[in-house]
């Protein structure tokens, strides 16, 4: 089975720290002002105290290196293949996922590349099939979502996926009759 592009570390870095990052903050500012008694973020007369900026200094690093641990673990448990009966991906650090869509099902395959991804040359591969899946958008919007997605992928690999898929998906489609 194939891996991402190593680059992929970094897109899955971002995309964990932007997720995580509002809710590590409020609950280390939380966790400061309720575990240290005198570190609250405002004084009793009002104004500003530093105390809880020290407890930040702790948690961020904290937070970041556990992010990039995350997003290795996540890079080296996230494999794809082309097989004979469909495109195969297995991913997941702790619940493993294992996703193989044949190819007379393939009805679209797209390639996105957000700012990040063009950034650091890498490309998502999405493939759309005739069961789409319901999915929940990153600012809660609900629609048809790629059942086959592949994050972070070279540019070029993207590209030849997508040709190879698409070329399969046409044969497989005209074999029966």
């Amino acid at each position: 089975m194939k891996q991402l592009d190593p680059k992929a570390v970094w897109l899955l870095f971002f995309g964990t720290v932007l997720r995580w990052f509002i809710i590590v903050i409020f609950l280390s500012i939380w966790g400061g002002t309720f575990f240290i008694g005198d570190s609250k973020i405002f004084g009793s007369e009002g104004e500003f105290s530093y105390g809880s900026l020290n407890w930040l200094v702790i948690i961020i690093p904290a937070f970041l290196i556990l992010c990039f641990i995350w997003a290795k673990l996540t890079y080296h448990f996230y494999r794809y293949e082309l097989i004979n009966s469909g495109f195969r991906k297995e991913q997941g650090v702790i619940y493993k996922k294992y996703v193989t869509i044949p190819y007379d099902r393939i009805q679209n395959v797209d390639i996105y590349r957000g700012i990040l991804a063009r950034i650091l040359g890498l490309s998502d591969l999405n493939i759309q099939t005739a069961g789409a899946s319901a999915v929940v958008g990153r600012n809660g919007a609900i629609g048809i979502g790629a059942e086959g997605r592949l994050v972070g992928v070279s540019r070029e690999v993207a590209e030849q996926l997508r040709d190879e898929l698409i070329e399969r998906a046409h044969k497989s489609k005209n074999q029966g009759l």
